[in-house]
């Protein structure tokens, strides 16, 4: 069985997260890498891209996930944006999301968290 692996590598949003004070004021700079294990249901045709999946429909769904309402948490972000993935796109058997804050610490690229989940 052929696998293929679809990917996002620092998908920069703005969104509303964050629980201290000034997070709650302002959107912040997140990045979201993701790579979505896909099993493809049938032999992607090169004329047509309904036999493949789309990954401007996965980038749509993060971004959805991401900037639809204010999250306290970036543990509840990954989850939420997983479980979108998981649901609206049967095709995928893992996701392996990153979502990372670059201004949360002065002395540091980035902190954030990673999450995997498997159909």
């Amino acid at each position: 069985m052929l696998t293929q692996k679809i990917f996002f590598n620092r998908l920069r949003l703005d969104a509303r997260i964050g629980i201290l004070e000034h997070e709650l004021r302002a959107t912040q700079i997140i990045y979201i890498d993701a790579e979505l294990d896909v099993n493809p249901s049938c032999e992607a045709n090169d004329h047509d891209i309904s036999t493949v999946l789309d990954y401007r429909k996965i980038r749509e769904a993060i971004i959805e996930e991401s900037t639809r309402t204010h999250v306290h948490l970036v543990e509840v972000l990954g989850k939420m944006i997983t479980e979108r993935l998981l649901r609206d796109f049967p095709e995928v058997s893992q996701v392996k999301l990153r979502i990372s804050k670059p201004a949360a610490f002065s002395d540091c690229d980035a902190v954030g968290i990673e999450f995997v989940a498997t159909r």
